[in-house]
């Protein structure tokens, strides 16, 4: 295939410009250098090499599926765009126009910024069609000169030397370089030293090394990691030692764990933007794209030493595995890409979701494998293969998004016999540095996200994620092991009502597109958010503040072996609107047949269909689970067909209206309310009998206080109290001199464990009166100073404010 256009001249640089760059010598003649000159520039050769490789993948047939037409399908997208580019004034091609009449930092700015971006991946696109195997344009001179023409018109029009940038920045310094240095590697040996010392020049003005300087802005982890990668591609495409070097080291400011702003936390959070919970998007992109350089860097002069590496490895079971369930990464740390959904791409409509967002991370890991232990690679590979096989919903071998070599690496665990499948790990974690919490369970999985003085509500930003004002306000998610695992992922989040999300109270009032503000700007002022867990139940709570509204609340969650029991109390507000909770918010797809039984009768499986309930005992979602109210409760239940579309969420998104059922159970607390109250309990997987025993069964729950004050509930068959004293206080057996929260277990062999945090981390001190009989403390945290045992116990806590929430456990024996 061949061009209608030959490649055009461009700007020229001098050979003074290319050694200055550190450009390796093109000349056919010998240089005449040292040898350890000659084996720098084999080493170079070498990690142009490896990125290639890493670029193209390795390890799989052309030939053989799925591999053949995805190649074939990239063939066919790179014909079309060769097809469709025509370079002209402020544009590579039609459709991208990049041109800025108005140049500053507005959307319409970041909107030319970011077809900039677009057009030096679409080049990519190209690249690749052109060096892989198997796509019917490997090696076309055609394709090839389609290549090198772009990239020298986008140089000469706008990504060079002379350029001040505009839109968006990140487009100049991560997404334009990344994409170009990617080409450039790819397609090295068909560029002249002129050319690659103009692109270098380029990268280097808008990439200089000042970008890598401090750690803060818009340099910190994913970020950070990105730019270091734009720095070492530009040392390795440039032979120069002191670039690949200084994008090595400045990884280093990445590893650490922080205690505050962006980064990786001890306990799991992972944060990008400040305020941002973020490990299944920015931190999907940091893990992949250390992965990337740990292997580029692996066995070269410029190999990643630092200790403080094994921190990511660590984090790959402590901070990533807990939001991975059957494939899916869960959305309440996705940011505002949930509302990445149907958006239109070149010449097809991608789509994203969470398991299509999840599967590059599995990816990552395999290759983070690579460079870590042959005991995490062994055990890392068997969580992998065992997340693959999990995933009916959206099997990652037949994953359209993923890159292929993305695909070649979970194959290569799909096809390693030597791999056993792990299971899904159970427990629970308590993410107290991001206000997430996830309970795991033989079954099902769900997931906690509230919003807190350092925790934004939610975050907006570049148009995205319009209407997700209230996924911090204690929205549950929950999924079952084969079933439910399409609940968000099947155009929930552009159908769903955005007032009525699962487990949240929020008020009525309507809110303003991005209401609050871009990237996270909008926090609540409140502290209690959090809890104590043991690592199998928990005690959560959140001191609810609205966005932009008066709302208030006091919501719990008790975190149990085959349910959560929700508690609401204190709840108020004066907008002028109804104040709801939402006990449930199922997305029953296009067809919504599921049945829907109260207290024994099953009701209407038509569209719309309404009802108000009163005194209930319990609900039954048929192929979901149930749902048990202690003492009865009223609630609203409805069937609704919901209409939406992407765009009207995300700016970018797809204009086609989608419509999906949903099945919704609310507690109306009507206008203004003073005290509005709530009580149930979820039973992810339940079947409609069990729900009915657990109904009828009225002592194992017992509800010791659901008040502004305190929520507490206990489950005698467990051994399970658990109590947020939202102020000091007195509830059943317990007695907290000031606001904590405390989970007790008591088990079969006598012994009991005594959980405590300080969610608000502001108590210097505290005591914690226990009126049951206690023989002995047989271990306690450093915070207990001291401990007094006989017909009670009364534990004395120091000073708690700098421990970050976590939980302090006490281990006693029972008298």
């Amino acid at each position: 295939m061949t061009t209608r256009w030959s490649r055009r001249g461009f700007l020229a640089a001098s050979t003074g410009t290319a050694v200055a760059l550190g450009l390796p010598p093109r000349s056919s003649a010998a240089p005449s250098a040292a040898a350890q000159e000659a084996a720098a520039a084999d080493e170079f050769t070498t990690l142009r090499a490896k990125w290639r490789t890493l670029v193209l993948g390795e390890g799989f047939s052309p030939t053989a599926e799925p591999f053949k037409s995805r190649l074939a399908e990239l063939g066919t997208t790179a014909a079309q765009l060769e097809s469709s580019m025509a370079p002209a004034t402020g544009s590579l091609w039609p459709d991208l126009v990049y041109a800025d009449p108005d140049p500053d930092t507005d959307q319409e700015s970041y909107g030319y910024s970011g077809n900039l971006q677009t057009s030096y991946t679409r080049l990519g696109t190209l690249a690749q069609a052109y060096c892989q195997q198997g796509t019917g344009l490997t090696g076309d001179t055609g394709l090839r000169d389609a290549v090198l023409t772009g990239l020298d018109h986008l140089h000469s029009e706008v990504y060079n030397a002379t350029q001040a940038r505009y839109g968006n920045w990140y487009s100049w310094q991560i997404g334009a370089p990344q994409q170009l240095l990617d080409v450039c590697v790819l397609m090295y040996d068909a560029l002249s030293a002129t050319q690659i010392a103009n692109y270098l020049a380029a990268v280097d003005h808008f990439v200089p090394d000042s970008a890598v300087s401090t750690y803060s802005g818009t340099s910190t982890g994913a970020n950070r990691v990105d730019l270091c990668r734009v720095l070492a591609l530009r040392g390795v495409v440039g032979a120069s030692s002191a670039k690949i070097a200084l994008a090595r080291d400045a990884l280093s400011p990445v590893f650490p764990y922080v205690t505050g702003g962006d980064g990786l936390y001890t306990d799991g959070s992972f944060i990008q933007h400040t305020t941002v919970p973020y490990t299944g998007s920015y931190g999907s992109v940091m893990l992949g794209g250390l992965g990337l350089l740990f292997a580029l860097l692996t066995g070269s002069t410029w190999e990643v030493t630092d200790t403080n590496r094994q921190i990511v490895f660590d984090a790959v079971e402590n901070a990533w595995a807990p939001f991975l369930y059957n494939g899916l990464v869960m959305d309440g740390v996705a940011g505002r890409a949930i509302s990445r959904g149907l958006s239109a791409s070149d010449t097809k409509q991608i789509q994203q979701d969470d398991h299509l967002r999840g599967h590059p991370i599995l990816a990552a890991i395999v290759l983070l494998g690579q460079g870590a232990s042959t005991t995490e690679n062994a055990r890392w590979r068997g969580l992998v293969k065992g997340w693959i096989q999990r995933d009916y919903y959206s099997p990652p071998l037949s994953d359209p998004s993923i890159s292929l070599t993305g695909l070649a690496r979970l194959k290569s665990v799909v096809d390693d016999t030597s791999v056993s499948a792990i299971a899904e790990p159970t427990g629970h974690r308590l993410f107290t540095n991001m206000s997430r919490a996830t309970h795991r369970r033989p079954g099902w999985a769900a997931s906690v996200s509230m919003a807190d003085r350092r925790i934004t509500y939610y975050e907006t930003g570049n148009g995205e994620n319009l209407h997700g004002w209230h996924t911090g306000s204690g929205m549950l998610y929950w999924w079952g092991d084969t079933y439910a695992n399409g609940q968000y992922s099947d155009a929930f989040w552009p159908t769903v009502d955005p007032y009525r999300l699962p487990g949240s109270t929020a008020s009525r009032k309507v809110l303003a597109d991005a209401a609050g503000g871009d990237w996270g700007a909008s926090l609540p002022d409140v502290n209690w958010v959090g809890g104590a867990t043991d690592g199998t139940r928990a005690a959560i709570g959140q001191y609810l503040k609205g966005l932009q509204s008066t709302l208030m609340a006091k919501k719990s969650w008790f975190c149990l072996d085959d349910s959560i029991v929700c508690l609401g109390a204190g709840i108020k507000c004066t907008d002028g609107t109804a104040v709801e909770s939402t006990i449930e918010n199922r997305n029953l797809g296009p067809t919504g047949s599921h049945s829907f039984t109260v207290d024994g009768t099953a009701y209407s499986a038509t569209y719309p269909w309404s009802q108000t309930f009163t005194g209930a005992a319990w609900a039954h979602i048929g192929g979901m689970g149930g749902y048990v109210f202690p003492g009865g409760a009223t609630f609203n239940a409805l069937r609704d067909s919901r209409t939406g579309t992407w765009s009207a969420i995300n700016t970018g998104g797809s204009t086609t209206a989608v419509t999906r059922k949903y099945l919704t159970m609310y507690v109306d607390h009507g206008t203004d309310p003073t005290a509005g109250t709530y009580s149930y309990l979820l039973m992810p997987g339940a079947t409609a009998a069990q729900t009915q025993a657990r109904a009828a069964a009225t002592g194992w729950l017992s509800v010791l206080a659901n008040t502004d004050n305190q929520q507490g509930v206990a489950v005698p068959s467990l051994g399970f109290t658990g109590v947020n004293f939202w102020f000091g206080g007195t509830v059943g057996t317990l007695t907290a001199s000031n606001p904590c929260c405390v989970l007790i277990t008591e088990r079969s062999d006598g012994t009991a464990v005594i959980c405590v945090s300080d969610p608000m981390r502001m108590q210097t001190s505290l005591t914690l009166t226990w009126n049951r009989a206690v023989s002995a403390v047989t271990s306690k945290p450093s915070t207990v100073t001291s401990a007094t045992t006989g017909s009670a116990l009364t534990l004395t806590f120091g000073d708690l404010s700098g421990t970050a929430g976590v939980t302090q456990k006490t281990t006693v024996e029972l008298g």
